[in-house]
């Protein structure tokens, strides 16, 4: 019994180490496939990468080679264009007076006088209203008996003192009228005789409408092409079929950031002479137009290819009909378009462009304006 036993022990031994084997050569071999794959992954990288530097694109390998045969990379060839254009900015807003005075007095006490009346046509220095002086008078009068005093004295300094003190109640005595700061008309009147008001409290409104201003909202791209002194042509349903003119009057230093992250500066307008049915606080749409005509090269904004060292290139079809990287500079347009500033490109020349199967890619410019279109740039060639 113990030989059979001892056989039966020796062949369970050499199964338990065939199997371990087996597990082994499999595991080496799994291992073996991983690096295999991993390498040729890091091959297919390098190699791409290298191509994509050489070509400007990754390579197609197998079905999509094919398929891509016949339609050249599906590249499509865009013409760079010289066009001539004028540039013009869509804008809108509402009018407001070109002056406006809060009425305030600066003095505290009960209203002794109110000389206008809502509509006046006031002269600047009119004297609009006051407020009881008895004390500021008291006061001024005691202050220039002290003087005269003092000069009998001949104390010099005590009259140097009392001097000062003189001018002090002379403001506060004029602090208890009000004057108009400006030509204009009064816009509205919060005050009567015998009302009680705290300085600083407001009595009327002056306003100035021989002028009407408006400030607009113009963008980060547009703003480089705006300069005080252009024309801006506005539209108000008060006045229907009638254009009217506003200058660019000032352009801030600072801007600031809207709501969706867009840059804008407020740019003020003037009316000069406004139509009386034009308002304070009218709404009105219009443009603001360039005088003058410029020449530039456009191309797609997508045929532009941003590298990382900051730098932009585009793939221009050589002589032979391969591409060759142009170094450029750009400068965005908007709705897809960008100006080429420098770099070995032309009018006529052909860019690629990676996209549909469309052999060739017509492109319009952006604002390019149609019967009653928008702002942007108006083509003129």
């Amino acid at each position: 019994m113990s030989e059979k036993t001892n056989t039966q022990n020796n062949h369970t031994e050499e199964r338990v180490r065939a199997s371990l084997k087996k597990k082994l050569r499999k595991k080496r071999i799994k291992r073996l496939v991983t690096w295999l794959v991993i390498l040729l992954i890091v091959l297919i990288g390098i190699y791409s990468y290298r191509y994509y530097k050489t070509n400007g694109r990754l390579p197609l390998v197998g079905a999509e080679s094919a398929a891509a045969a016949p339609n050249t990379s599906a590249l499509q060839e865009v013409a760079v264009r010289e066009v001539e254009f004028s540039q013009t900015i869509d804008i809108s807003g509402n009018v407001e007076a070109f002056q406006t005075q809060r009425v305030v007095f600066r003095s505290t006490g009960a209203v002794t006088g109110v000389f206008v009346k809502e509509g006046d046509r006031v002269t600047k220095g009119d004297l609009l209203a006051t407020i009881d002086d008895t004390s500021q008078s008291y006061t001024l009068a005691n202050i220039e008996s002290q003087i005269e005093e003092a000069k009998l004295q001949g104390s010099v300094r005590q009259v140097e003192l009392l001097e000062r003190q003189h001018k002090m109640a002379l403001n506060n005595l004029d602090y208890t009228k009000a004057y108009a700061n400006f030509d204009g008309v009064v816009a509205s009147v919060n005050v009567d005789v015998g009302d009680y008001f705290e300085a600083g409290t407001a009595a009327m409104v002056i306003i100035d409408r021989s002028k009407l201003k408006a400030t607009v909202e113009i963008d980060e791209i547009d703003i480089q092409s705006v300069h005080t002194g252009m024309m801006a042509q506005l539209t108000f349903d008060s006045v229907p079929g009638e254009t009217i003119e506003a200058v660019v009057d000032y352009i801030p230093m600072l801007g600031r950031t809207t709501n969706q992250g867009i840059g804008v500066l407020d740019v003020e307008i003037v009316i000069d002479n406004p139509p009386s049915a034009i308002t304070p606080g009218f709404t009105f749409a219009g443009t603001i137009s360039a005088d003058e005509v410029k020449n530039m090269l456009v191309i797609p904004t997508s045929a532009v290819i941003s590298n990382r060292r900051g730098s932009d290139t585009v793939r221009k079809k050589g002589p032979d009909g391969n591409p060759i990287s142009v170094e450029i500079t750009t400068k965005y347009l908007g709705e897809g378009m960008s100006e080429i500033l420098s770099g070995s490109i032309k009018a006529g020349d052909i860019v690629l462009v990676g996209g549909t199967s469309n052999n060739s890619l017509s492109f319009g410019i952006p604002g390019a304006m149609p019967a009653g279109g928008g702002g942007g740039m108006r083509i003129v060639q």
